[in-house]
């Protein structure tokens, strides 16, 4: 097979990257790679390029490694476009949340959904549709993919304006099987699942279990768990982002186990993002006890985590010593399976994974050009969704009016819209009067307005 090229804009996730270096490295094929590095930060890209020479060094291998802000002195002769972009970058992310506060609006991520996700959008929506437009000029033959939030906004908002075939992946059905074995206490790789839905929202209709049923194993760990889940849920002294020390328990994801216990299907990506799905629950952001973003989830934590793990970084960048001993145990592989992808594509393999792409009659009861993360065979000529059974209609509902929200969304970032933007926030239900969504919207608007041009006019 002859060198394929990478091309990884917002390579400055750093995270992310390094992540995807180690599995290039320790793919046993490591000389079938070429990766150009791009970020618009020159000493993030700086720390990023080498710290990647670095690992490569470790392992004595060596494939070609470019760096550059210059997106399109490397994207011809592409074949794999990856971006990992965040307009705005924490301090952005951070104000999403806190902005909407004095509203009355709390969430715990503010990267998809209600205000958070809607103001991230207008940020991200037209540099990602200049970013397909290059793709569309310079590499048009190649796969073009996304895991920047908010998934279903970027990819629809590429793929309407554009045509570009951008494919949206995310970590979320990845990270949920290793969330179920630990619930279940069962060997790693045993599980497998099927579902579709929005990004952050996906309805898991079957979970496997060494290819057996396995919601009798979950309702009855769930009864084990019922009689002190109150008393758990009441000594509780926040809802933690993530679990790393122990197996999950019902207590740790109330909504989404109580969801699964009422509607039959589970909702991924766990309470923490599908919460902001139903603001309507959790008004002024009360969650069992706990306020959301401030001791359910907490959002301060979770960006403190995300500036340590970037200093870190640096610190490793820059030193002249060589890698720790433990950085390649520390960094077990891109989590996003983005290799397995890859090479699926590449040889045909068709392996099944689950990606955000258009529904195309796939779910029959949702629109057909509605982008949707569903299960679909990576094959030498694309993807090929696989056909899935209707979502019962409560279901199918809840889907079809987030993708409202989201249209009107879309339309607000392309035309720089401040009235579009309004309505967003109300569609989307976590702001029921008008007058506060026109303060609200305006606020983030003035708090983003240096990556919000397309609203100067």
């Amino acid at each position: 097979m002859t060198r394929k090229k990478i091309v990884l804009i917002g390579a400055g996730s750093t995270t992310f990257t390094q992540r995807l270096v180690a599995d290039l490295i320790l793919s046993g094929a490591p000389e079938l790679w070429e990766l150009a590095l791009v970020d618009i930060d020159e000493e993030v890209l700086e720390s990023i390029h080498l710290v990647t020479q670095k690992m490569l060094e470790a392992k004595g291998v060596s494939f070609p490694v470019t760096a550059t802000t210059d997106r399109r002195a490397v994207l011809k002769g592409a074949d794999f476009v990856v971006t990992t972009i965040a307009v705005g970058g924490r301090r952005g992310w951070e104000m999403d949340v806190k902005v909407p506060r004095k509203y009355g609006v709390y969430q715990p991520v503010g990267d998809t959904m209600m205000p958070g996700g809607i103001s991230r959008a207008l940020r991200m929506i037209p540099p990602m549709i200049d970013i397909a437009n290059d793709v569309k000029e310079l590499c048009p033959k190649a796969y073009f993919f996304n895991y920047s939030n908010p998934m279903t906004a970027v990819c629809t908002a590429v793929r309407r304006t554009t045509e570009v075939p951008l494919i949206g992946l995310c970590h979320g059905m990845h990270v949920a099987l290793d969330y179920f074995e630990r619930f279940l206490g069962v060997e790693k790789g045993s599980m497998s699942s099927l579902g579709v839905g929005l990004n952050h929202l996906t309805f898991l209709s079957h979970v496997f279990y060494k290819g057996q049923d396995a919601f009798p194993l979950f309702r009855e760990k769930l009864n084990e768990q019922q009689s002190i889940l109150e008393q758990e849920i009441t000594e509780k002294t926040e809802f933690i982002n993530w679990i790393s020390d122990r197996a999950p328990r019902y207590s740790d994801d109330p909504f989404s186990w109580s969801f699964f216990e009422t509607h039959g299907l589970f909702p991924i990506m766990l309470d923490r993002h599908v919460s902001e799905f139903f603001p309507e629950k959790f008004p002024m952001g009360k969650y069992y006890g706990k306020t959301l973003g401030i001791d359910a989830f907490p959002i301060d934590e979770r960006i403190a985590w995300g500036d340590e793990i970037y200093k870190k970084f640096t610190r490793i960048a820059h030193s002249q010593d060589s890698l720790p001993k433990d950085f390649f145990e520390q960094v077990p592989g891109e989590h996003e399976q983005l290799l397995d992808i890859m090479t699926s594509l590449l040889t045909d393999k068709r392996t099944c994974f689950s990606v955000n792409m258009p529904n195309e009659g796939a779910v029959p009861n949702l629109p057909a050009d509605a982008v949707l993360e569903l299960p679909a065979v990576a094959t030498a000529k694309g993807f090929c969704q696989l056909q899935m059974p209707p979502l019962p209609e409560h279901l199918a509902n809840i889907i079809r009016n987030k993708l409202k929200t989201i249209d009107l969304t879309i339309e607000a970032a392309l035309k720089g819209n401040e009235e579009l933007f309004v309505e967003a926030l109300l569609a989307d239900g976590s702001v029921g009067e008008k007058a506060t969504a026109q303060l609200l919207a305006k606020d983030l608007l003035e708090t983003h307005k240096e990556h919000l041009p397309q609203f100067s006019h």
